[in-house]
């Protein structure tokens, strides 16, 4: 049996779901496919570690290696043992080209894929990304961003939705879809009988008023936003060459939640950037109560080969360890005075299993009722980390 090991984003995720269906077809039935993330260096360790664990398993079985690490550095995955062949990112979705070298990513290679796991499914609309953060790679491992269009996207989900309560439309960078507004008001026309509808990863600086319009009238739009805020501080995220400031961030908040009150928001956090004095730290952390952030995504500092940031003055290692656990129980804190304000409140759940489901909020709920039904529940009480219900 084709088996696949995801690691990193959810793109990846729904990358190798279809990868893993194409492959039997490729003429690589019984593979492994091993799709590499390239945001940090331990998701590349622990990529390199799983090919190793899987070639002394099994030597004989043949191993496919792509994502945004085999693209950038294709020859150093290229002599990892039982590594069979090496994917590029612009042709893992096209397996006539599986047998090409790994070159620049056209502006034209494949968009879409979907992973259909459980109750929700993951459709990737956008790929790619044209902006120059001075930290990140994806750039060179994506190639430039690229659409799929509106009427493709809305058909291919409305299959989903005849299976699926829930779909989440994807990209490496969601936001620089040309008409993101516009596609998610025709999923919604095209699926009527979705539940929910969810949006992944967006760049704060790309959302305009048409977003905003489509944020405060379509209600089966989760009211769940996952921003990709990096920082807060105004010169970390100058030198980070990310297009928004801490003013504006507040004030995205503050309209999110004047348009949908009660909107759970987050997002990544990079802790301990290159030059990042404690003080700048210390606004990181009070940001994270300011905004009232539901949840955060915490990374360290990771040094990409490259990269300008990689250039910058670097702080040690266990100083941004430190700081990033610092972060995560901040956020942690945050999370728990957002979860206690949900206690009392009536919330549709989608069950994943039948003692366990998620809120619009994409927070987890513990609740006896049947998988895959969507239940209205009341809130009874809260660990700070889920939610417990009562159907209502």
């Amino acid at each position: 049996m084709t088996e696949a090991l995801s690691f990193g984003c959810r793109l990846n995720a729904a990358e190798s779901e279809a990868m893993r269906a194409l492959a039997p077809g490729a003429g690589w039935a019984g593979a492994l496919l091993v799709n590499t993330c390239a945001v940090t260096a331990e998701a590349e360790a622990q990529a390199r570690q799983a090919i190793r664990r899987a070639h002394r398993a099994d030597p004989a079985r043949p191993i496919l290696v792509t994502g945004c690490a085999a693209q950038v550095a294709p020859a150093a995955w290229a002599a990892l043992p039982g590594v069979a062949r090496v994917i590029g990112n612009g042709a893992k979705l096209d397996p006539a080209s599986w047998d090409a070298p790994v070159g620049p990513i056209p502006r034209g290679a494949p968009v879409v894929a979907a992973a259909s796991g459980g109750t929700r499914a993951v459709l990737a609309v956008q790929q790619g990304c044209d902006h120059a953060c001075t930290f990140c790679v994806i750039p060179r491992g994506r190639g430039p961003a690229r659409a799929l269009p509106v009427a493709e996207a809305a058909s291919r989900a409305a299959a989903l939705a005849e299976r699926h309560r829930e779909i989440v439309l994807s990209g490496v960078d969601l936001a620089s879809h040309p008409d993101l507004p516009g596609l998610v008001r025709a999923v919604l026309r095209a699926a009527p009988g979705l539940a929910r509808l969810r949006l992944s990863s967006l760049d704060p600086a790309a959302l305009d008023e048409r977003f905003w319009a489509v944020w405060a009238e379509e209600e089966r739009l989760a009211p769940f936003l996952h921003l990709s805020l990096q920082h807060a501080e105004d010169l970390v995220l100058k030198r980070m060459g990310r297009r928004h400031r801490h003013a504006g961030l507040l004030a995205l908040f503050r309209r999110a939640r004047d348009l949908r009150p009660g909107a759970a928001l987050g997002g990544d956090l990079i802790a301990g950037f290159p030059t990042e004095s404690e003080a700048q730290h210390a606004w990181l952390e009070q940001f994270i109560a300011e905004a009232g952030l539901a949840f955060a995504h915490v990374f360290p500092y990771s040094a990409r080969p490259g990269t300008p940031a990689a250039r910058m003055p670097a702080l040690p290692v266990p100083l941004r360890r430190e700081r990033a656990a610092r972060l995560r129980a901040a956020a942690a804190a945050s999370r728990a005075r957002f979860l206690r304000g949900r206690v009392g409140c009536l919330e549709e759940v989608l069950m994943e299993s039948d003692q366990r489901g998620h809120s619009a909020h994409l927070v987890p709920v513990a609740l006896a009722a049947p998988r895959g039904a969507l239940v209205r529940a009341r809130i009874t009480d809260t660990d700070g980390a889920t939610l417990r219900g009562e159907a209502a």
